[in-house]
C-alpha cells in the first residue's frame, strides 16, 4: 500500500480503540486519514460518526471510508442510508475482497468487538487494495438504488 489516498474514518466509543490502531496503521503506510471521531471511549452514538464520513465520500473527497462500532451493525446501517454509499459489514479478508469485488462497496464496517487487530488490518489493507470487478456485477450494483 503505497498509493496516498485520504481516507476517512469514524466510530463511536466501542470502536475508539481499533480505529486508532487501523488509523496508525495506514498513516505508516502513506495513507492519510480524515478522523471523524470518536476520541475516547466515552459513550456517544454511532450515527454522529456515521454521516460525516458518509458524507465525505459522497461529496467525492474520497473514494473507500472506514467505520466501526461494537458489532459493526448499527454505524453500518446508518452508512447505507446515503444514496451514494454501499457500505459492507467484514470479520474476514474474504469477505472484504467480496464486498469490493461483487458489490463496489466504499465504505467497510468493522464490528470492534467481534474481529481481532490483526483480523481488522487485514481487512482493511484488503479492503483498499481490491478493484470493482465490474461487468456481471455492475448492473446488479446498479439495482441497489431506488
Amino acid at each position: 500500500m503505497n498509493t496516498k489516498k485520504i481516507i476517512p474514518i469514524g466510530s463511536d466509543h466501542a470502536g475508539f480503540k481499533l480505529k486508532e490502531i487501523i488509523s496508525n496503521h495506514l498513516l505508516k503506510n502513506g495513507y492519510e486519514i480524515k478522523d471523524y471521531g470518536s476520541f475516547s471511549e466515552d459513550s456517544v452514538d454511532y450515527p454522529d460518526f456515521a454521516h460525516p464520513v458518509a458524507n465525505f465520500i459522497e461529496e467525492k473527497k474520497a473514494d473507500l471510508g472506514i467505520l466501526i462500532c461494537g458489532s459493526g451493525n448499527g454505524i453500518n446501517m446508518t452508512a447505507n442510508k446515503h444514496q451514494e454509499i454501499r457500505s459492507a459489514l467484514c470479520w474476514k479478508p474474504e469477505i472484504a475482497k467480496l464486498a469490493r469485488l461483487h458489490n463496489d462497496a466504499n465504505i467497510i464496517a468493522l464490528p470492534a468487538r467481534f474481529i481481532s487487530e490483526n483480523e481488522a488490518i487485514e481487512c482493511v489493507n484488503v479492503f483498499l487494495t481490491t478493484e470493482f470487478e465490474g461487468g456481471r456485477h455492475r448492473k446488479r450494483v446498479e439495482k441497489i438504488s431506488c
